[in-house]
C-alpha cells in the first residue's frame, strides 16, 4: 500500500558509500544516484502501464552502495522528477529527499538486508493476489517456476508496513526469489531493476495461467515434478546472451 507511515527528515547533502550526490544545496541526485532514480521511477511506472498496480499501490526499491532508493508514499508516479528522489540508509534512516518514503519500507529493507537484492518490485497484481488467497504455494503450471528458485510460497498475511509482514515475506523468500503475499499481492527481487521487474511479470502470468487451467470444469492442470523443475532450472542457467 501507499498510505503515509510517518514525516520525512531533511536529506542530509552527500551520501556516504556512493557516488554521485549533489552536496550540500543540492536538490536532485547525480550521476550513480540519478541514473538509478531514473530507472526506479521507470519501473514505478512500468507497473502501472503494465496493469500490475492501481493508483500509488505498490512500490519499488533500488540500492545503491549502502543507500536505498524508494518509492515515496502516495505520490502518483507520472508526477515523479529528479527532485523527488527518495533515499533510506539500511537502517531506514532517510537520507535523501523530503518526501516520506513508501510505507513498505520496512519490507524492501528487510529484503536488502537479508539477501543479495539489489533490487525490489512489490505489487498488487491481479491474478497473483487472487491465487494468493486460495492455496499455500503457487503449483508448478509452467517450468518458468525455476526461475524463481523453485514452487512460489505464499507468505502469511500481516497488516502492511508492518515488521511482521517483513518476517513472512523473509520466510516464504527463503531459497526463492519471489513470493506471493497473502491477500496482498508480490515481491520479487533481483540483481537489477530490470531482472526484479520480469520476474513480477513472470510470476503473475504464472498465476493467470493456473487460474485459467484450473477453471475448467471437470479437469485438473497437469503439474511438473520437482525433477522436472530441476532440469529447467538448469538449462535456464545458460540462457540468453552470454557478455
Amino acid at each position: 500500500m501507499a498510505e503515509p507511515d510517518g514525516t520525512g527528515q531533511e536529506a542530509e547533502g552527500a551520501v556516504r558509500g556512493v557516488t554521485g550526490t549533489g552536496g550540500e544545496g543540492s536538490t536532485e541526485p547525480c550521476g550513480e544516484l540519478a541514473d538509478a532514480w531514473a530507472e526506479l521511477v521507470a519501473t514505478a511506472r512500468r507497473t502501472v502501464a503494465d496493469g500490475l498496480v492501481v493508483g500509488t499501490s505498490g512500490n519499488v526499491s533500488v540500492r545503491v552502495g549502502d543507500t536505498v532508493l524508494v518509492t515515496p508514499s502516495g505520490v502518483p508516479y507520472d508526477r515523479l522528477t529528479p527532485a523527488d528522489v527518495t533515499g533510506v540508509d539500511l537502517e531506514g534512516r532517510q537520507v535523501l529527499g523530503t518526501l516520506v518514503p513508501t510505507s513498505e519500507l520496512p519490507l524492501h529493507l528487510a529484503v536488502h538486508r537479508t539477501t543479495d537484492a539489489r533490487a525490489v518490485v512489490h505489487t498488487h497484481a491481479v491474478h497473483a493476489t487472487a491465487v494468493s488467497t486460495l492455496v499455500d504455494e503457487l503449483p508448478a503450471i509452467h517450468y518458468m517456476t525455476a526461475a524463481l528458485g523453485g514452487p512460489v510460497r505464499v507468505a502469511a498475511y500481516a497488516a502492511y508496513g508492518t515488521p511482521e509482514l517483513a518476517g513472512n515475506t523473509l520466510c516464504a523468500l527463503d531459497g526463492r526469489t519471489g513470493c506471493l503475499m497473502r491477500n496482498h499481492g508480490t515481491l520479487t527481487y533481483g540483481a537489477t531493476l530490470d531482472q526484479a521487474y520480469d520476474r513480477t511479470a513472470q510470476l503473475e502470468w504464472m498465476c493467470r495461467v493456473w487460474l485459467t487451467a484450473s477453471s475448467v470444469p471437470g479437469l485438473t492442470p497437469a503439474l511438473l515434478s520437482r525433477e522436472q523443475l530441476a532440469e529447467a532450472g538448469e538449462r535456464l542457467r545458460g540462457y540468453g546472451q552470454r557478455r
